[in-house]
């Protein structure tokens, strides 16, 4: 065997070993992989409130940037506490909008990114009464890294039960939202009072919507 013919044979032996893991960047496109670049900037920071507020108190800062997250660096349920913000976003076409606020209450920082799950629900653990939260996709979901006590918020949009005929709606008056954090299995109960649609609207607009998370708590008159 020549000298040539052994160099050869080497160069294929490490290509074949780069396609089960080796990380070189000739190779990457051979084996089909792709790297996608990510990039955080910006960054957001306010209070929730209990009840109405003009002026909310700061908070620490939470950051916000593009892309998809990485699973491991996701916020377990555990490490948040969901309340209702109840400084309102306005209303538009009979639907009004309040935040949901997310604080991080672990020691670690940790990042959300898109949206929660949500749902009225009869009691804890209760039964869910009417639609869950439709998504607001018109617009887009966004990192946010939350340091240890930062918050973020999402958007609820709550219709009017009288925007639907009682025979279709059923209206109740519901006092728990169920709020399931992004990409988690784990629910929080949430105390917030409104009459709801205890039936599931087909074929058109639903009582509840939510919109992406946002970093800060959520300020008035600011959407999403």
């Amino acid at each position: 065997m020549t000298r040539i013919s052994r160099t050869a044979r080497r160069a294929a032996t490490l290509a074949a070993a780069g396609c089960g893991g080796v990380s070189i960047a000739v190779l990457l496109a051979a084996c089909g992989t792709t790297v996608q670049p990510s990039s955080q900037a910006g960054a957001a920071s306010s209070s929730a409130s209990s009840g109405p507020a003009s002026s909310p108190p700061s908070a620490p800062p939470s950051t916000q940037s593009g892309g998809a997250t990485a699973a491991s660096n996701q916020c377990p349920a555990s490490a948040l506490h969901v309340s209702v913000n109840r400084t309102r976003g306005g209303a538009a076409a009979g639907t009004s909008y309040v935040a949901l606020d997310f604080a991080n209450i672990s020691p670690h920082s940790c990042v959300l990114f898109g949206f929660p799950g949500v749902s009225w629900v009869s009691g804890n653990p209760g039964s869910q009464l009417g639609n869950a939260a439709s998504r607001v996709t018109s617009y887009p979901s966004v990192n946010v890294t939350l340091v240890p006590g930062a918050l973020a918020h999402a958007w609820l949009g709550i219709a009017d039960a009288g925007n639907f005929p009682a025979s279709v709606c059923h209206p109740v008056t519901a006092h728990l939202l169920r709020v399931i954090p992004p990409d988690q299995y784990a629910s929080q109960y949430v105390p917030f009072s409104a009459q709801v649609c205890a039936a599931k609207i087909t074929g058109g607009s639903t009582p509840l919507s939510v919109m992406p998370i946002r970093g800060g708590a959520g300020t008035a008159g600011i959407v999403p």
